[in-house]
């Protein structure tokens, strides 16, 4: 059933789906005909629709008979395990139907409830209620719309009473915001301020001291001689959640642009709208910006970020973006596992080029103030880079091919810990492609679009290396030619240190002749004889109209243009001679009759 939710705005939900589930007889029924229409029970003809309906809704009301102790058995023996089996991650209300047939040895609903939501921590909250005599039943209702609004799950750990590690990160956040004066503490004039912005009213002087006063009498590092600390603001909020008033804390959240994942709402992040062939890219600003928070929390001064210091820098976001794969060994780390300058920038370009959005966000999260648009240029389009044969950006996304064992792998670590200097920022992004992962990638119109080089990598010893090299040319220049993202290309033969194989030396430069672009270029990581291959790249990437290889079908079609150009030019050329022709013959015309 769905319920209207007034309120729900401040979830994003326009309307609630409750699920009424229980044993037969529990009372889903008059329960259900009360307020909606529709109940689900545990028979096996119904499984599939219990599995479906518990998957869909936003809030699950599970029932038990107040005149019948073997239903609330049922809920420990068969529905919560049956619930943790199908993963369900809605909250949910534990209602009692038929208060009216309870019989006072049965206990209180404090009694009987207590072990069962001790050992199901799920349970946002337990009522009882009797659709027969309407007592409580639009407070069912209500509790389960405000589970939904108000949810427990994000918020605070049942088992270990404390919040959870995104709430205490986004409070944070939160409170350093509101902390004007940054000196780690809100003061009478900044906890008012704050009560103001999320309430709309202020704190009288004499609850401002009692908040204070209550927090220092359970936690004494909860408040120093500044005001309310970081610990105590988090401490408040452990106690506020504790006495059940959930929507306080989401009210706070929520006014700072949380969604119930504890993440900024979508509608904070505009939609980024460009072509395939653009992309993002960090501007000047947000470098310095970054630059001020890598200082901030470089707090040994050594010049890096170690790993507790990244982790401290995210700490008011929701997690540390870069623990993701994608930023293993993207970027230069010392000895001591620190993360230098440069490839602290190299994280955030990364994750501008591959995640704008997320980037976004993450700026956002540690501090920066300025909205979307101040924090990125878009690239022009990659096509109109060719045309106008320059480029003006200033990242760079290499796809790297090769069959397997050429030596991919070895020319992108070579990269690490190496920084060149060629005038202004560029930042190279290589991705290394297995030879898997070719035919997927190239069946995409696509994927080309947003590559700026394609590199392609051949062990300069093995001739059939070279050979697979060679079909993987043509494929990446057939499918540049026939989706409109050509690319330039540039072949490596690495491996130079060891001994050469004549035949595909050979031929990999008949190939690179034939096809326009730049011979082999040798390389060997044993011989650090890198061979100047990262300015060569992004000159090429700097150079879009360059280095386009072309295949046999595009030198045809180019050979068949060149021929219809040359014919059409002397089509015209011999119509106009035949229209000076004619026009001669009538000046001729007209003079021969006026001399007769």
């Amino acid at each position: 059933m769905a319920l209207a939710a007034a309120p729900a705005n401040l979830a994003g939900k326009q309307s609630l789906r409750v699920v009424v589930i229980g044993d037969p007889g529990t009372g889903k029924s008059s329960l259900v005909v009360s307020a909606a229409t529709e109940a689900t029970s545990p028979a096996p003809e119904q499984r599939s629709k219990l599995i479906a309906e518990c998957q869909s809704a936003d809030v699950v009301v599970l029932t038990y008979a107040c005149d019948q102790p073997a239903t609330l058995e049922r809920l420990s023996s068969f529905w919560f395990p049956e619930l943790r089996r199908l993963q369900l991650e809605a909250p949910v209300i534990v209602v009692g139907c038929k208060l009216d047939l309870r019989g006072e040895e049965q206990g209180t609903l404090d009694a009987v409830m207590a072990p069962i939501m001790v050992a199901f921590r799920e349970i946002e909250t337990c009522i009882e209620c009797s659709a027969l005599r309407q007592i409580l039943v639009y407070e069912v209702f209500y509790y389960a719309q405000k589970a939904v609004l108000y949810p427990t799950a994000p918020l605070f750990d049942q088992e270990a009473q404390m919040l959870k590690l995104r709430c205490m990160r986004a409070l944070k956040r939160i409170f350093i915001l509101c902390d004007h004066d940054r000196d780690g503490a809100f003061s009478d004039v900044e906890l008012n301020d704050f009560q103001v912005i999320c309430f709309n009213a202020p704190l009288q002087p004499n609850e401002i001291i009692g908040v204070k006063r209550t927090i220092q009498e359970k936690l004494t590092e909860g408040v120093n001689e500044n005001g309310l600390t970081l610990t105590g603001f988090l401490f408040l909020h452990t106690l506020i959640i504790g006495n059940g008033k959930l929507e306080t804390t989401w009210t706070v959240l929520r006014k700072f642009g949380y969604d119930n994942e504890l993440k900024l709402r979508d509608d904070l992040i505009p939609a980024i709208k460009r072509a395939p062939d653009q992309t993002l890219e960090l501007k000047s600003q947000v470098i310095d910006f970054l630059r001020g928070i890598f200082n901030m929390f470089d707090t040994d001064n050594d010049g890096a970020l170690q790993p507790a210091e990244i982790n401290d820098l995210f700490s008011t976001a929701p997690e540390n973006p870069w623990s993701s794969h994608l930023y293993e060994n993207c970027a230069e780390n010392n000895v001591l596992g620190g993360l230098s300058f440069e490839g602290f920038i190299s994280k955030w370009t990364l994750m501008t080029l591959i995640h704008p959005s997320n980037s976004f966000a993450n700026l956002i999260y540690v501090g920066y103030p300025g909205d979307f648009d101040s924090a990125f240029t878009t690239t022009r389009k990659r096509r109109v880079d060719r045309k106008k044969k320059q480029t003006q950006r200033n990242v760079f996304q290499c796809y790297v091919f090769g069959p397997r064992h050429a030596g991919k792998t070895a020319l992108l670590q070579s990269f690490l810990k190496r920084y060149h200097s060629i005038g202004t920022r560029k930042t190279l992004v290589m991705r290394e492609i297995s030879e898997g992962d070719v035919g997927p990638l190239l069946s995409d119109k696509e994927s080309l679009a947003p590559c700026d080089v394609a590199v392609i990598v051949y062990d300069s010893g093995d001739e059939v290396s070279w050979q697979r090299a060679r079909e993987l040319l043509v494929q990446v220049a057939t499918r540049g030619k026939n989706t409109g993202y050509e690319v330039p290309c540039l072949i490596v033969a690495a491996k130079d240190d060891l001994d050469q194989s004549p035949l595909a030396l050979q031929d990999s430069t008949r190939v690179s002749h034939d096809m326009g672009i730049e011979t082999p270029i040798p390389f060997s990581v044993r011989l650090r004889d890198l061979n100047n291959i990262f300015c060569r790249i992004v000159h090429a990437a700097q150079q879009p109209h360059l280095s386009i290889p072309e295949t046999e079908a595009g030198k045809t079609h180019r050979q068949y243009r060149q021929f219809l150009n040359r014919s059409l030019t002397v089509v015209s050329v011999g119509a106009a001679v035949a229209v000076v022709g004619v026009a001669a013959y009538r000046v001729y015309a007209a003079r021969k009759n006026a001399s007769s």
